[in-house]
């Protein structure tokens, strides 16, 4: 019984590791590579988020805002014709990352 349950937690274990591998790892630089990136969201123009926030700016204090998965998303789907984020995904968590350090 006890074997079952040492098994039982190993197994458990390696799905939490390999959920969070596949998941990938957010950061703050790899926010920043998407906040440059113009094909954010499979938009459909030119237009990245440095497009009107150039090195961040008018986002000082957006990190605060406690919605900020919806004005992300509201930016790349209003102004960048592109698809909404989950906000779950490494992706978003990054952007968020990124954005919240530009108050620092």
């Amino acid at each position: 019984m006890r074997k079952r349950f040492i098994a039982v937690g190993l197994i458990t274990s390696m799905l939490i590791i390999s959920s969070s591998w596949a998941a990938g790892k957010s950061s703050a630089d790899k926010g920043l590579e998407l906040f440059n990136d113009p094909k954010l969201g499979n938009s459909k123009n030119e237009s990245s988020c440095t497009s009107c926030h150039a090195d961040g700016k008018g986002l000082e204090k957006a990190g605060e805002n406690k919605k900020l998965t919806k004005l992300i998303n509201n930016c790349l789907v209003t102004n960048m014709e592109g698809k909404k984020i989950d906000g779950r995904t490494a992706s978003m968590r990054s952007l968020k990352m990124y954005i919240k350090s530009l108050s620092r």
